[in-house]
This record gives C-alpha cells, structure tokens and sequence, in this order.
C-alpha cells in the first residue's frame, strides 16, 4: 500500500524504533541513528523526526518540559 509510508511508520518499523528508543538510547547518536533507520527501512530523517516527536511525549510523560537542552534523559 503506496500511501502507508505517508501515515507514518508501519508497525513493524515502530516496534523497530519503540524498541531502541526504550532499551538502546532516547538521544541516538548520528551513526546509531543510521543503524536504526536502515534497520527499520525509514530515511535518517524520518527516524531522527521520530525520535525527537517521541522524546517529546515521554518528556510529558514524565512531567518534564517537552524540550530541555541542559538535561540528558
């Protein structure tokens, strides 16, 4: 289905990225970043775009600003 990919990631590639945002590292470095994308089959900037939206919602989650450049998590 064509129109899939412009949904967003299709389960398997989110289980792909869920997984190394909960286990590996939430702030990817460029290289694991690419790992990751090729890994899920996404481009490095649909994978980085993920990875900064899901930031974000854990940082809400966790009652943090959604955006803090002082603090690693």
């Amino acid at each position: 289905m064509a129109t899939e990919q412009l949904m967003g990631p299709t389960e398997e590639q989110l289980e792909i990225l869920e997984y190394n945002f909960s286990k590996v590292n939430k702030h990817p470095d460029p290289t694991t970043l690419c790992l990751i994308a090729a890994e899920a089959g996404l481009s490095e900037e649909e994978t980085l775009k993920w990875f900064k939206q899901r930031l974000a919602e854990w940082r809400k989650s966790e009652g943090l600003p959604s955006e803090c450049g002082s603090v690693r998590d």
